[in-house]
């Protein structure tokens, strides 16, 4: 058997940015999309920034105007749930996991329409109560709920709406 399976010498090496690279891609990286500060800082220490490094491209970025955490969390907000139909816990989790700051959060659940939410959690009820499965309706109503609240939807909505599908 030759050596190609067994051995990590042939992988390439990671490819790692030089400062001055990091500054110019980084710089993409956020033009492209919103990021936070905590995608940008992970994606530096990925190509081998040291840290002291890392905190002056961030400064640089703030300056000028690439990052904005309360921007991030709306459109952060706004995506997840018009794409992925995540509830506001889930969200919430979400930028809490990134650092993001309880103002900053507050702000992104506000760029979600109570009534679109609503309806989406309805219109998710019943996909999920269609495709369930189960034929003990306790059993079906616990799945379904179960599965509301991994979406992120709050426990009360969730009860609401799936009580008036029966």
């Amino acid at each position: 058997m030759s050596s190609w399976g067994k051995n990590n010498d042939y992988q390439t090496p990671k490819n790692y940015w030089s400062v001055q690279e990091a500054k110019e891609k980084i710089q993409n990286f956020c033009a492209y999309q919103e990021r936070c500060a905590w995608d940008v800082r992970r994606k530096l220490f990925e190509k081998g920034i040291p840290e002291k490094d890392i905190e002056d491209l961030l400064d640089f970025l703030n300056q000028e105007g690439y990052l904005d955490e309360e921007r991030f969390a709306r459109s952060f907000a706004r995506g997840k749930f018009r794409l992925k139909k995540w509830g506001k816990n889930r969200i919430q989790q979400e930028l809490r996991m990134r650092k993001i700051s309880q103002a900053s959060i507050r702000a992104g659940l506000e760029e979600i329409d109570p009534e679109e939410y609503y309806d989406t959690l309805l219109t998710q009820t019943e996909k999920k109560w269609e495709s369930t499965l189960e034929k003990d309706l306790y059993k079906k109503r616990f799945k379904v709920i179960q599965y509301l609240m991994s979406r992120g939807f709050e426990q009360d909505l969730v009860q609401e709406a799936v009580g008036s599908l029966q």
